[in-house]
């Protein structure tokens, strides 16, 4: 049986458990429970504090884990990431006051508190800058005010929090992250893991693109399909109408307005836009 750890807690837990679910893997219907078992598809999930997960996988006592590649970083535990699942994206930074601390050079000799010691270390150490690292839990924006800190390094969105702290971002991200699936480092992409990774890589395609049907005449088919050409091909078929087809193709869904808008320019009629629930390609 495949035992996979899924987040307990947080950002990363609904978004995973609903990913899951479309899938076809049955999930906890308590959020309460601390595991559940999946008897149809052979799979055990395991509902642990987020930052422990990279641990399970790492040690080997779980087969696969849904975690942050910002917890992944930090935990410094010997794992693969096998397939991001495109939620959870955060954006690390270093922050400090302006008349301090300019850029990442300056944070040579200072102190920097940080809820994620792990990510801040990799970095300096591939920067080789030399500072001080203080380890906080949760918020640490008030660190400097405090006198704690010189600098912070913490996830970054729209800065509001910073500047009411009188700090400042500095420099490019340290880290962007994302979720991830992770496994161990000899894990085979193959079995059940191999029949995961395509269920959830489907799932990723399904929420991206949307299907595209419309009817257009024959003489202007090429101008259509230079639109929507598909993951590989369109399908196009004959209509009953002489000198017109139908054609079918899967686009973009950020873009299928534009798309709509283009195709009826050129004189393709009946466009109608369909979700996609599941696929594999």
């Amino acid at each position: 049986m495949l035992r996979i750890a899924i987040p307990n807690k947080g950002t990363l837990s609904r978004p995973a458990t609903e990913m899951l679910k479309e899938a076809g893997y049955r999930q906890r219907a308590d959020d309460r429970d601390l595991v559940c078992v999946d008897a149809d598809n052979d799979v055990e999930f395991f509902y642990l504090r987020p930052r422990d997960i990279a641990t399970y996988v790492g040690s080997g006592d779980l087969d696969l884990g849904v975690t942050g590649q910002d917890l992944l970083v930090d935990s410094g535990s010997p794992v693969a990431e096998l397939l991001a699942l495109g939620f959870a994206r955060a954006t690390f930074r270093f922050a400090a006051p302006p008349e301090t601390v300019r850029d990442h050079g300056d944070l040579g000799g200072r102190r920097v508190a940080t809820a994620f010691p792990g990510v801040v270390a990799r970095y300096l150490d591939e920067h080789d800058i030399k500072a001080d690292i203080v380890k906080l839990d949760g918020a640490v924006e008030n660190a400097v005010r405090l006198g704690v800190a010189d600098a912070i390094a913490d996830v970054v969105e729209t800065g509001a929090t910073l500047r009411q702290a009188g700090l400042v971002p500095l420099g490019d991200p340290i880290l962007v992250s994302e979720a991830v699936l992770i496994g161990r480092q000899d894990t085979e992409r193959n079995g059940a893991v191999g029949q995961l990774l395509r269920r959830l890589q489907g799932v990723l395609v399904a929420r991206r693109y949307v299907m595209l049907a419309y009817d257009v005449r024959a003489d202007r088919l090429d101008r259509a399909v230079a639109l929507t050409p598909g993951i590989e091909s369109p399908t196009v078929s004959p209509l009953h109408r002489e000198g017109w087809v139908a054609v079918q193709a899967m686009v973009l869904r950020g873009e299928v307005h534009r798309i709509m808008d283009e195709l009826y320019e050129i004189g393709a009629r009946a466009i109608l836009v369909t979700d996609i629930h599941a696929c594999r390609l």
